[in-house]
């Protein structure tokens, strides 16, 4: 039998530094890693375990907005809601039923369902255990996906960035609650660049502000953006994006940009 040759690993210090550059991130730019054996996971450096119960939101924010290294298995999870989207809970009859949602995010049974068969979700019985940190720390190299926080503005930026070269049309949707599913369940299921209006939720519990989004992605897309917004910087098109004024002849401005074209 062929034996696998590890992934290479990425230089997520650089790509970290290069992100703040480019867009002057607020939120520590964070890695997720899916692990088959508790062991695994607990074998990551300066890893801390939760000691409470929590959201996955909670978990997440404890790496990007404390700097903190933490695993978890689906015991440490508040419920089978979390666990499912990352797949260690079964999705199954009674998950896909949503009977707690009816009456609360949604008026019946019918439409609680039709959420939950929406989600995006990792196949369970893969994995038995998750671990977040800061991306530069290099502590889960290479994670699965990464997790940007960013402004519309700063977001539409890294968006060109990936659309630089190879252009496709993203298209992404919004399930409402359990937005985690748009972004990091999207994400590890499909190996895809997801983004996502964080829940009610993700806010609430995981404390992210009014004026975030999350794009979910993996170490490979981001190398990309971040090659893609090196470019467009070099043709005057970066963040922050000045405002040109509303009443102004856009000539000039334009001209910048289109002149020589």
């Amino acid at each position: 039998m062929q034996q696998q040759t590890p992934p290479e690993p990425f230089d997520l210090a650089g790509m970290v530094a290069d992100l703040n550059n480019l867009l002057r991130l607020k939120t520590t730019v964070i890695g997720m890693k899916m692990f088959a054996t508790v062991e695994e996971m607990a074998a990551i450096p300066k890893i801390r375990r939760p000691t409470a119960t929590h959201t996955t939101d909670q978990i997440v924010s404890m790496a990007s907005r404390l700097g903190w290294t933490v695993g978890i298995t689906a015991d440490d999870l508040v419920g089978a809601q979390c666990r499912a989207v990352i797949g260690l809970a079964p999705q199954d009859e009674k998950w896909l039923a949503g009977e707690a949602y009816v009456g609360v995010w949604h008026e019946n049974a019918q439409d609680a369902r039709k959420r939950q068969e929406a989600l995006d979700v990792v196949p369970h019985g893969r994995y038995q255990a998750l671990a977040v940190s800061p991306l530069a720390s290099g502590r889960l190299n290479p994670p699965d996906i990464c997790l940007v926080y960013a402004t519309p503005g700063q977001m539409i930026i890294l968006i060109n960035g990936l659309q630089y070269t190879g252009y496709k049309k993203f298209e992404w949707g919004v399930v409402g609650e359990t937005a985690c599913a748009d972004s990091w369940g999207r994400a590890l299921k499909t190996g895809e660049p997801s983004l996502s209006l964080p829940c009610f939720a993700e806010r609430r519990y995981g404390g992210v502000p009014d004026e975030e989004m999350l794009m979910a992605l993996s170490p490979a897309h981001l190398a990309k953006a971040i090659t893609g917004m090196k470019a467009l910087a070099k043709n005057g098109l970066r963040y922050p994006i000045a405002p040109y004024g509303i009443q102004s002849d856009v000539r000039a401005g334009m001209g910048v940009s289109y002149a020589k074209k």
